[in-house]
């Protein structure tokens, strides 16, 4: 990989960092709070953001085996009791893990699934970004993101605007005007509307996988 190829391969760090911020608000009274997730509460959505990241982290590193082989829909997501303080770490560790300029090089494979390692990179970012979001509404914080961040989730979810038979990463893009910021439109994308609230639960959600 050159210099330049390297220079432009995103950092996962300002996601990770943003989603390990939220976890200080996140008290144990709101952890079986819905989110915009369908079917998934904030414990559940939790048990799967520590999951993406040791998934990708292995992935990142070609240590592919149980960690990258198991579709995300397999089991139900299970939250350790130590959750604030492993988490963080393992978002770190993911962050970390794609600094190396071998993860985007070649193929890897997460979720069971077989892909080239710089599409599995920006999945991963997306995978965060879009599941701080989640995080962030359900518990009433607010919530926001780095600008390089957010173009690459909106250049891997635009395309399925343009299939809507795609149905999409996480569902079925929900409409978003195309002046809205940018967070808004990947929201949209990800099929969640960017209004929703715990409990208004308005607009789209994406799938429980996702």
């Amino acid at each position: 990989m050159d210099a330049e190829t390297r220079t432009a391969t995103p950092d996962l760090g300002p996601v990770t960092h943003r989603v390990a911020g939220l976890l200080d608000g996140i008290t144990d009274d709101l952890l079986d709070a819905p989110t915009p997730c369908p079917g998934y509460s904030v414990r559940d959505l939790l048990g799967h953001v520590a999951g993406l990241a040791v998934a990708f982290r292995d992935a990142a590193r070609k240590e592919l085996g149980p960690s990258t082989d198991t579709p995300p829909e397999a089991a139900r997501p299970v939250l350790d009791g130590d959750w604030r303080t492993t988490l963080p770490l393992r978002l770190d560790e993911l962050a970390s893990a794609w600094r190396a300029p071998d993860a985007w090089q070649g193929m890897t494979q997460a979720g069971g699934i077989s892909l080239p390692g710089q599409v599995a990179g920006a999945v991963a970012l997306d995978e965060v970004l879009i599941h701080g979001w989640d995080l962030a509404r359900a518990t009433g914080q607010a919530y926001d993101a780095d600008e390089a961040s957010l173009r690459v989730s909106y250049e891997l979810l635009a395309p399925a605007a343009d299939d809507p038979g795609s149905g999409g990463m996480f569902g079925p893009p929900v409409p978003v005007p195309d002046d809205a910021p940018l967070l808004d439109r990947v929201i949209g994308l990800s099929g969640r509307h960017p209004r929703w609230r715990a409990g208004a639960r308005e607009g789209g959600g994406g799938s429980e996988t996702g």
